[in-house]
């Protein structure tokens, strides 16, 4: 049995398959209920399997939910909305989300909450910052190698671009972008954080057509969202960092 087991690719059930027998037999369990069991662990094995499969494709930098975001601190925002970006419309339309705001307001955070989501739902999604992904790209030597790399962000049903414009862009973030965008476009769903506003995306990428070009295809099927407030991360520091702006350098001492 454990052979034809191994050659049909049925590890869970070489796994547990004796104690299904014991069970049977003490329970006097009917030949199709221990066939179903048998058949339930398998599957269930192999669903676990793949969920965390997509979650290691994914790349998450950490795990957070839709509820673990206070809706308290952003007025301008509202749960009721962002659930919907939990539903599989939002991917299987091929829609997009920017966010927007100063860093430490949870862009990110809202970003990988709908991926996490969308991962449990069994889409394949991929997270990746903006300047690694172009950073990937300019290293790639060939264009079979550029390929490779572009491959599986082109490919995911969410991708999730993170940081846009926190950096100093390279040259060739923009057609990247533009590339990836424009092949997703009606197909594939997207999200992207930034810190500047859809006004100077132009500046970002120094291609004021191309940023156009750019936005036309994002927002044709999306939403923009402009979060705003303090950044969380110097919650209920603020007396500390003002303590230091205080504090005398060694060249006023000497003084």
């Amino acid at each position: 049995m454990e052979h034809l087991m191994k050659k049909l690719a049925l590890p869970r059930m070489r796994t547990v398959y004796r104690e299904w027998i014991d069970r049977a037999s003490r329970e006097g369990m009917s030949y199709s209920d221990f066939l179903r069991g048998l058949l339930e662990e398998e599957v269930c094995a192999r669903e676990e399997s793949r969920l965390r499969n997509l979650m290691r494709n994914a790349n998450f930098p950490f795990e957070k939910t839709l509820e673990q975001f206070d809706f308290k601190l952003h007025p301008e925002l509202r749960r009721q909305i962002f659930q919907n970006y939990l539903e599989e419309g939002f991917v299987r339309e091929g829609r997009a989300l920017v966010m927007v705001g100063a860093p430490g307001l949870g862009k990110s955070h809202l970003g990988v909450a709908i991926g996490i989501k969308m991962v449990q739902r069994g889409f394949d999604v991929r997270f990746i910052t903006v300047q690694r992904l172009v950073n990937q790209v300019i290293s790639a030597e060939t264009a079979k190698e550029k390929e490779k790399v572009l491959r599986p962000y082109r490919r995911a049903a969410l991708l999730i671009l993170d940081e846009f414009g926190y950096l100093i862009p390279e040259p060739e973030t923009g057609p990247v972008l533009y590339e990836l965008i424009s092949e997703r476009y009606e197909k594939k769903a997207t999200i992207i954080t930034s810190n500047k506003s859809l006004t100077e995306w132009g500046k970002i990428i120094q291609d004021n057509s191309l940023a156009s070009a750019l936005l036309d295809r994002l927002m044709h099927h999306g939403e923009v969202y402009y979060l705003k407030g303090e950044s969380y991360r110097l919650k209920g520091k603020e007396k500390l960092l003002g303590q230091q702006e205080a504090k005398p350098t060694d060249e006023e001492e000497k003084k």
